[in-house]
């Protein structure tokens, strides 16, 4: 409850602290700190923001839940998280919460430790880190290990780190003995001697792993809002996909990684996995209703389209937007 408190008090105090200025505000919160949650950074480094008079700020939350709360709480307006926690509500009863993007639809995290341990069964009886029990990397271990017949509590341990920096400081520190990572906290543990057990990328998960959320009840007052927002976000993943120099010292600004090689590395293997035109996958929201429905029968009576809002995505298809924006192709 005091980690609750004390967050969202930091909410408020952004509130607070943009009050004086004119540009329409849009509080966000995000769920990790990784290039794939990185499209609001480049939008305040490149002006994006200023250009559709808007302010961004964007408190980082390293649990789902928590994170979850300070949007149903009316505290932020804006979340960029996997999609599990939104479906799991909506599932119980909960439908304001809802998609109006896609920035990932399969998972990419991935598995290392030190180069003695090579599969997946050399961690039998050891501690695999995850970011926090319910977040996209428990989900992706959980289906790593599957595939090879092996169960948490059986045949490993999870471990919660509270967030990627801290995995990579209990995978140093040897407080576990594998961490789940995504770029370009993946790529640091490999030039600090670390291995892939698992090379996330090659499995193709597919599952809500990064996604754009907002309330229903939060449209229907603000949607120009949310669509200025979304012309915002636009732009700025067409900057990532295509800039790759601003993108990578957007990265070395906020995440203090200096390593140009890391940097380098993380990017031209997460960029593959991103959505240029924020598209959210049908059979990625599937995949969590197909996981979540042996617990909870409720999931089976669910489609995909029943947690999606796609108008802003539509709007910037109808009115020419993205074929302006990328020149009538998408490039990756």
């Amino acid at each position: 409850m005091r980690n609750s408190l004390s967050i969202l008090s930091a909410v408020a105090g952004l509130l607070i602290a943009t009050a004086g200025g004119t540009a329409d505000r849009l509080i966000g919160v995000q769920s990790a700190r990784v290039m794939s949650q990185s499209m609001p950074w480049i939008a305040q480094e490149t002006g994006i923001f200023r250009k559709y008079n808007l302010e961004f700020p964007l408190v980082y939350i390293g649990t789902s839940p928590l994170a979850t709360a300070a949007m149903l709480g009316g505290d932020a307006q804006i979340l960029i998280d996997g999609g599990v926690g939104l479906v799991r509500i909506v599932v119980g009863g909960n439908n304001d919460l809802v998609f109006i993007a896609g920035i990932k639809n399969h998972l990419t995290q991935s598995i290392l430790a030190k180069p003695e341990i090579k599969r997946l069964e050399d961690l039998r009886g050891k501690k695999i880190g995850v970011t926090r029990i319910g977040a996209t990397t428990h989900y992706f271990a959980v289906q790593a290990f599957k595939r090879r017949n092996m169960e948490a509590g059986r045949d490993y341990s999870m471990i919660q780190t509270g967030g990627a920096p801290e995995m990579l400081a209990a995978l140093l520190s040897g407080a576990i003995d594998a961490g789940t990572m995504s770029a370009p906290w993946d790529a640091r543990a490999i030039s600090q001697g670390y291995n892939y057990v698992v090379y996330g990328p090659d499995l193709r998960i597919p599952q809500v792993a990064v996604s754009l959320i907002t309330r229903r009840s939060f449209i229907a007052q603000n949607s120009p809002l949310i669509g200025r927002f979304m012309r915002a976000m636009a732009e700025a993943a067409k900057v990532l996909h295509t800039d790759k120099e601003v993108v990578i010292k957007v990265l070395s600004k906020y995440l203090r990684i200096e390593d140009r090689k890391v940097l380098d590395q993380a990017y031209h293997a997460e960029i593959k996995a991103l959505e240029p035109r924020m598209e959210l996958k049908v059979e990625a929201v599937q995949a969590i209703l197909d996981d979540i429905s042996p617990a909870d029968p409720r999931a089976k009576k669910f489609k995909p389209q029943d947690f999606y809002d796609r108008r802003y995505l539509a709007e910037l298809e109808k009115s020419g937007f993205f074929d302006k924006l990328w020149g009538g192709t998408t490039s990756r």
